[in-house]
């Protein structure tokens, strides 16, 4: 594929998940004229005359990398242009630091590793994310960075590019909502939001505590991967303490006087109290 670009050079390096192994393809592939694989495991550099640039990098040979070797890669001074390709940023894969990076002295430092796209320095360093969502958590636009670089200075855009997102849909809960209802409001929201998402739908608020929802008929365009109920039972409280001072329900609400209702409290008193109600019911 890199074969048939007809106008463009191709840099690249491995990073953690594709690192030198022994018996690696990157090794003993015949790439295109135009694709230039950077091998080795310390800084190294393509030159491109044509351009007036010089794309320095060092791939992965191993799963981690914990030594900061971007401390010490400095430009050469080999083109007018130097660009660095960079992998990692965390503890275990190449830690680096943004001050470190940019008082290296290149024109652009274009990042890997993390996949939501972000910049650390404006026109200067930037990650530019993976092309497309990798997994539900990975939320967002997605893309790539296109960049110039002229005597007046770099200047990048970032590019959505991706076909669909992974999408955390929040759906507020009625405590007079039925489960019918609840269908509809989800199939609208993702109707709105577009249904070419991927959609985890996180349900909040109250319901009544004779309903339970069916969450698999909430999947109703197909593109539904996880629904996450943290809604809680509409109980009064108040009511049913002053009915049950006698018993056990009643001394169990007391226990939670003052809970605010976002508290892992008032989520453990909900609990209890259904759970308290349900063996009356038995």
């Amino acid at each position: 594929m890199f074969g048939r670009l007809t106008a463009t050079e191709v840099v690249l390096i491995a990073g953690n998940h594709d690192y030198l192994k022994r018996d690696s393809y990157y090794r003993n592939f015949e790439w295109e004229k135009n694709v230039h694989m950077i091998l080795s495991s310390s800084l190294s550099c393509v030159e491109l005359p044509k351009y007036s640039l010089a794309v320095y990098g060092f791939s992965y040979d191993s799963r981690e990398i914990t030594d900061e070797l971007y401390k010490e890669a400095f430009p050469q001074k080999r083109q007018p242009i130097e660009i660095l390709l960079a992998h990692g940023g965390d503890e275990r894969h190449v830690p680096l630091r943004k001050e470190e990076l940019l008082g290296l002295g290149y024109d652009y430092v274009a990042l890997g590793h993390i996949h939501k796209p972000q910049q650390i320095s404006p026109g200067r360093a930037a990650y530019a994310g993976a092309l497309e969502p990798i997994d539900k958590n990975d939320t967002g636009m997605h893309g790539y960075i296109s960049g110039e670089i002229t005597p007046k200075g770099v200047k990048t855009v970032f590019v959505p590019a991706a076909s669909r997102e992974y999408v955390h849909l929040t759906v507020p809960v009625r405590s007079d909502m039925t489960g019918h209802e609840l269908k509809e409001e989800v199939k609208r929201r993702i109707g709105e939001k577009g249904e070419q998402h991927i959609y985890k739908i996180i349900l909040t608020g109250q319901r009544d505590p004779e309903i339970v929802f069916d969450t698999e008929s909430l999947d109703i365009f197909g593109n539904v991967i996880e629904v996450v109920d943290n809604t809680t039972y509409a109980y009064q409280f108040s009511k049913l303490r002053e009915q049950n001072r006698e018993n056990i329900l009643g001394r169990f609400i007391e226990s939670f006087s003052g809970s605010g209702k976002d508290s892992i409290e008032y989520q453990a008193l909900c609990e209890g109290v259904h759970a308290l109600m349900e063996t009356r019911r038995g």
